[in-house]
């Protein structure tokens, strides 16, 4: 992994930059969620390009991910409300139809077109237009603690629904605090997406042609595995609480060896090495065990991207695209990586630009991100509609009420299938 003074290094040495092209003085800020070591990257990136463009001026705001698309929606599509803003793609279809976003000019477009792939460049897009540029991918995959396998005997991670409930009980001993597979609550993200990746895991889908499919047998089947795995005490959802700001007792216990397994993001491998420390390396990353419906290991993908407040005036608009391309652009790091690339990396998140991967390819196929890149060919992305974050929400209050008991498997998979159809037929409209 790249290190942090290191990219300080580069992004200050960085070259070749355009001369100013902006007669008069501009202001532009960027909103993001990251943390304030991460938001320094960003502003000394930040700081590179202002010294070729003296005539912009970029301030960086930061709010905690569960405020960050009420800010802008309260502050964005106006004068005053950031100039960019970095969101999770599947804000995006709304926030393009209440016009609180600009379509990227053309050449932005083109480059978004040529330079990422094809799947994540959609992601970005809405009814074919590009409207921002996608920078970080996430996917998600198994981690396992090999010293808890080790002492239960198992061999190998498990590649199947019936090797993962083997393990699990080989893992779990309530007595002495420990489950042997652990499932999040009380964020809708983090709820829905690992239940989504052993969905696709078995055959499945959330979402086909648009219409919600979660009344098919592999739906039921997903279903019935969370409600098996909780009633034989396998998993404990008093340990599985977190959200994407506080790490909490989810990944506490995971770090604190209380947890042999959890389904878990690509970029959560920084708060786990802080936690972990030395102990890091005892952690596995395995493709989504293979349900009795299924074929082959898949997994769910979603990406970020930064977007233009359509409400800003013309230079800011027009300063913050040139902002982001470069960013984005080869030019901007080293060894024909981008800036923005070189950020996400010390984070231990993924970048997106195929040029990006390329030149991370040694750092990329490290043993934990390993296991990342690996499950990606066979990813499906988290479906893009309009309602699409009420539908995550919806599910995700289904999933924790089967979690706590309060219905059973085929009542939830009923009620996540009425909510899916209301939502998304409502967005319609």
């Amino acid at each position: 992994m790249m290190k942090l003074t290191r990219l300080k290094l580069a992004l200050a040495a960085a070259v070749a930059l355009p001369a100013s092209a902006f007669a008069e003085p501009v202001n532009i800020s960027y909103l993001t969620h990251w943390s304030p070591e991460t938001v320094a990257l960003l502003e000394a990136a930040a700081a590179s390009y202002s010294e070729a463009n003296p005539d912009v001026t970029i301030t960086v705001q930061a709010v905690p991910f569960g405020d960050l698309l009420t800010t802008i929606r309260s502050q964005g599509g106006g004068a005053g409300g950031p100039t960019i803003a970095s969101i999770y793609d599947l804000w995006l279809p709304e926030l393009a139809r209440d016009g609180l976003v600009e379509k990227a000019p053309e050449a932005v477009s083109g480059d978004v077109s040529a330079a990422w792939p094809a799947g994540i460049a959609a992601a970005a897009s809405v009814d074919g237009a590009v409207y921002g540029i996608p920078n970080e991918i996430n996917v998600y995959a198994l981690n396992y603690n090999k010293g808890l396998f080790e002492e239960a005997g198992i061999a190998e991670p498990p590649a199947t629904w019936d090797a993962l409930k083997e393990a699990a009980a080989a893992i779990t001993a309530s007595g002495e605090g420990r489950q042997g597979f652990g499932m999040i609550n009380s964020w809708a993200a983090g709820v829905v997406h690992p239940f989504s990746s052993l969905l696709v895991s078995n055959g499945g889908d959330l979402v086909v042609d648009g219409k919600p499919a979660l009344d098919s047998q592999a739906a039921g089947e997903t279903f019935a595995l969370y409600e098996e795995m909780i009633k034989e005490g396998y998993t404990d959802p008093s340990m599985g609480t977190a959200d994407a700001n506080t790490t909490g007792p989810f990944l506490d216990n995971f770090v604190s060896g209380n947890t042999g397994m959890i389904i878990m993001a690509n970029w959560w491998e920084s708060a786990l090495r802080a936690g972990m420390g030395d102990r890091f390396d005892t952690i596995g990353t395995a493709p989504i065990p293979v349900g009795p419906s299924g074929d082959t290991a898949r997994s769910i993908s979603y990406s970020w991207l930064t977007v233009v407040n359509a409400g800003a005036a013309d230079a800011e608009r027009e300063a913050a695209w040139d902002f982001l391309s470069w960013l984005n652009g080869a030019e901007s790091g080293e060894n024909g990586a981008s800036a923005m690339s070189g950020i996400l990396m010390s984070m231990g998140i993924l970048p997106s630009r195929s040029s990006d991967v390329e030149a991370y390819q040694d750092d990329l196929g490290r043993d934990f991100l390993a296991g990342y890149v690996d499950v990606l060919e066979n990813a499906k992305a988290f479906p893009v509609v309009l309602g699409g974050q009420e539908f995550s929400e919806a599910l995700q209050q289904v999933i924790e009420s089967l979690q706590y008991g309060q219905v059973d498997a085929q009542e939830a998979q009923a009620n996540a299938q009425a909510d899916a159809e209301s939502i998304l037929e409502r967005a319609k409209q």
